[in-house]
């Protein structure tokens, strides 16, 4: 009885082990390699081996469920066909030099939660149909060439809880649409080139801790309405051609104390009167 327990464990430990993803899922995974340069990788995968075993694969009931081959020397282009990965729910490629546009066929991946493309040589825009993958909970693409207007779909996102775009070409102003994220907790779109205003519903986002817009072509007045984000820890709006007054409160949450560029180009600094909850604006 034992003798027999022993070989049919033997037997279905063998099977996991050398268990088999589904054939586009393989071939998918096979373009990648392809697409980025697989023979230049840091760490390469052995195609004669398990999908188990490639390096940065993650499989759960003989599905690929998750990718990281972050700082791994990929370059090239993303293939269209990763959308083959149905079940994928992390795909981290941060830190290589993969270059091209994000395909339109990301938002095929309907159990994507993480999307991380930072620090490569990505160009164009973010794709509209990025909000198709709704399971999506960060967005991550910073340190990037990417251009064009932030897409107002990404407002679909109701999942979606870290929004870090900074260090792009991105233009036009925040869509409307992104402040109804009630569960966004991080949103970093410094040093890009938006313009346009803070809008007052930015108190729609009740859970949100980050908010940076450093460095971009913003104006108009300081919504007083951002003392409303109880859970703010983290605000640096600075560096932008933002006037007129803000609370005390405000001013002393700013990373760089509300720090803004005039017509002038000229650096101004909002100086907050002792015996009134306001602030001015003051050269240096």
């Amino acid at each position: 009885m034992k003798a027999t327990f022993t070989i049919l464990m033997t037997l279905f430990l063998s099977v996991m082990t050398y268990a088999e993803v589904s054939v586009s899922e393989k071939n998918a995974l096979i373009e990648l390699n392809k697409a980025t340069q697989g023979q230049n990788w840091t760490k390469k995968w052995d195609f004669n081996a398990p999908v188990i075993t490639w390096y940065g694969v993650k499989l759960f009931n003989d599905r690929v469920v998750a990718i990281d081959l972050s700082d791994n020397n990929l370059s090239g282009m993303l293939p269209t066909n990763i959308s083959d990965l149905k079940y994928l729910r992390t795909l981290n490629l941060f830190k290589n030099q993969i270059s091209g546009t994000i395909p339109q066929s990301i938002g095929n991946l309907k159990s994507l939660q993480v999307l991380n493309l930072s620090f490569n040589k990505l160009s164009g825009s973010i794709p509209l149909e990025i909000a198709n993958a709704t399971s999506l909970k960060e967005i991550v693409l910073f340190m990037n060439n990417i251009s064009g207007n932030i897409p107002s779909t990404i407002g679909m996102l109701n999942n979606l809880q870290v929004l870090s775009l900074y260090n792009n070409e991105l233009v036009g102003e925040i869509p409307n649409t992104l402040y109804d994220l009630k569960s966004l907790k991080v949103l970093e779109l410094n040093s890009n080139k938006l313009s346009g205003n803070i809008s007052d519903s930015i108190s729609n986002l009740a859970s949100l801790e980050n908010l940076s817009l450093f460095d971009n072509n913003m104006k108009g007045q300081v919504p007083i309405n951002i003392e409303k984000l109880q859970n703010l820890a983290v605000l640096n709006i600075s560096y932008n051609n933002f006037n007129g007054f803000v609370t005390k409160k405000l001013a002393s949450k700013d990373v760089m104390s509300m720090t803004m560029i005039n017509d002038k180009g000229v650096a101004v600094t909002l100086n907050v009167h002792s015996d009134k909850d306001k602030a001015v604006a003051s050269e240096e």
